[in-house]
């Protein structure tokens, strides 16, 4: 038996839908997600944010757009997710 049945499906990469906060950097975006999460202790649900670095090739987003972005490869030392699309401008 030379196959491991308890990894990760090949090619499940997840998504995020959050809006973008600059695009001073050439050909990288920096998008702010929040989720709505229960708290671990009281569960009253909280809304927890957090900042991804994603790689525009084309500088297609603008301050303010609503992006769906993806999980890729490492691109440099913080991107590590792509824009796959604007959603509203």
């Amino acid at each position: 038996m030379s196959e491991n049945t308890t990894t990760k499906p090949q090619g499940l990469r997840k998504t995020r839908v959050g809006v973008v906060t600059s695009t001073k950097m050439d050909k990288t975006i920096v998008v702010e997600y929040v989720a709505r999460v229960p708290h671990p202790k009281f569960k009253k649900i909280v809304k927890k944010s957090k900042k991804f670095y994603a790689h525009d090739e084309n500088d297609t987003a603008k301050v303010g757009d609503k992006v769906r972005i993806v999980e890729t490869r490492p691109l440099s030392r913080l991107k590590r997710w792509e824009l796959v699309e604007v959603i509203t401008h």
